[in-house]
């Protein structure tokens, strides 16, 4: 049995977490900015749409890099 292929599944799970958790807090905090100045809703969004995209580009490549063979 390869155990390269399940410490990589392993790892892949610990490090979505990351991104889990920076999802939360850019949607989290982008709502309490809305909810502050309702008025810059469309900056603080778009804003917060460009976050979500850098942060599950990362957890993607992190899926790319668990699954790759050295």
């Amino acid at each position: 049995m390869d155990i390269t292929g399940s410490l990589n599944t392993i790892g892949y799970g610990l490090a979505a977490i990351g991104p889990g958790i920076g999802v939360g807090l850019v949607f989290g905090l982008g709502v309490q900015a809305i909810a502050r100045q309702p008025e810059a809703r469309g900056v603080l969004q778009g804003q917060m749409i460009f976050g979500f995209a850098v942060i599950e580009a990362l957890a993607i490549l992190g899926f790319v890099l668990a699954f790759a063979q050295a």
